[in-house]
């Protein structure tokens, strides 16, 4: 069968260029509505839009950002709950493709708080959000969005890749185009693939934020600091490396900044990254110093990871401001 793309316009079609446009996953998450169950004995389970530039996007949006995702869906009732979902939670899908090919992805997780939240993905032989092409880019929309969000699981295969490389190009290494380090082990076949493939993507970002994990993917290194100076070499004007129960380290060439994490009782910490990632990019679009920047990106993450779900538990700025301001001594004197 040969997959045929065709996009579909969002209702709301804004004149000002994106504060942010993402590219990346999209799909159902099924999570289960019991706690400290296995899979094969959960009895009852919610439907949520997933996938981490789309959940980066609702949380940027819940802040008040214009955001808009390209991704892709299949032609199937997901599909169409995944373009609604984002509609409804405030993301432009007009850049959203359709592929009548491969069906929309769906994750399942299970959920043993405080911190082991396996993740099982449904995306075989293809996801649709893989399958963007160069010619599905607006490359206007890149240009001119304030911030451009990608991440490393786009670099996994091809079309998606190409894609990537194309939307960069275009961009040409404008203020504010972020990589998300997102290393999936699953999506890739070796890990030196990987590597291969994220350093040719920091010569065209300006900014850089992952874990150590991520981190040593990326560069080679754990050390929070040698990893910071590492992608900064790479030519990145920031990076950002998520330490955990250490806190974030953010690092330019001119000052270096450790935040503390807020302390929460954890529910599910799937979706605090993303959340994290749609404060960041608030906090960038804002011009905050990188202080605040860390320190409500943190916060926001931390909120999230209190709840259950992902997309719709991101927080609203007033909920971030709140636990930020109430952790801002602490954050200072590190």
């Amino acid at each position: 069968m040969t997959s045929i793309n065709t996009h579909q316009s969002g209702s709301h079609i804004p004149d000002a260029p994106f504060d942010v446009l993402a590219i990346g996953r999209s799909g159902v998450d099924i999570y289960p509505l019991q706690t400290g169950v296995g899979l094969e004995d959960v009895e009852t389970f919610g439907k949520f839009l997933g996938g981490s530039a789309a959940n980066v996007s609702v949380a940027a949006a819940r802040l008040g950002r214009r955001a808009a995702l390209i991704s892709g869906v299949g032609s199937d009732p997901f599909g169409k709950f995944v373009r609604r979902e984002l509609a409804r939670l405030g993301v432009d899908n007009r850049f959203v493709v359709t592929n009548s090919e491969y069906p929309t992805p769906v994750t399942f997780c299970e959920i043993f708080p405080p911190d082991d939240f396996p993740l099982y993905f449904y995306r075989k032989p293809h996801a649709p959000d893989l399958r963007i092409t160069p010619e599905d880019i607006d490359l206007d929309a890149v240009r001119g969005a304030s911030l451009y969000w990608s991440t490393v699981t786009g670099l996994s295969e091809e079309p998606s890749r190409s894609a990537h490389f194309a939307a960069w190009e275009a961009r040409e290494r404008r203020p504010l185009t972020v990589l998300d380090l997102d290393y999936r082990p699953m999506f890739w076949s070796t890990p030196q693939e990987a590597t291969t493939q994220v350093q040719r993507a920091l010569a065209h970002v300006t900014v850089a934020v992952g874990n150590r994990e991520e981190c040593e993917i990326a560069v080679g290194e754990t050390n929070p600091n040698k990893a910071a100076d590492a992608l900064l070499d790479l030519g990145v004007e920031l990076a950002i490396v998520k330490q955990g129960p250490k806190g974030v380290l953010g690092k330019t060439r001119k000052q270096s900044i450790t935040v503390p994490p807020n302390a929460v009782d954890v529910v599910n910490g799937l979706g605090a990254g993303d959340s994290f990632g749609g404060s960041l990019c608030h906090g960038l679009l804002a011009g905050w110093p990188l202080e605040k920047v860390l320190r409500y990106a943190n916060a926001a993450g931390a909120i999230v990871a209190s709840r259950l779900e992902c997309s719709t538990a991101m927080p609203t700025a007033e909920e971030v401001h709140d636990l930020a301001e109430a952790t801002a001594t602490e954050a200072v004197n590190v």
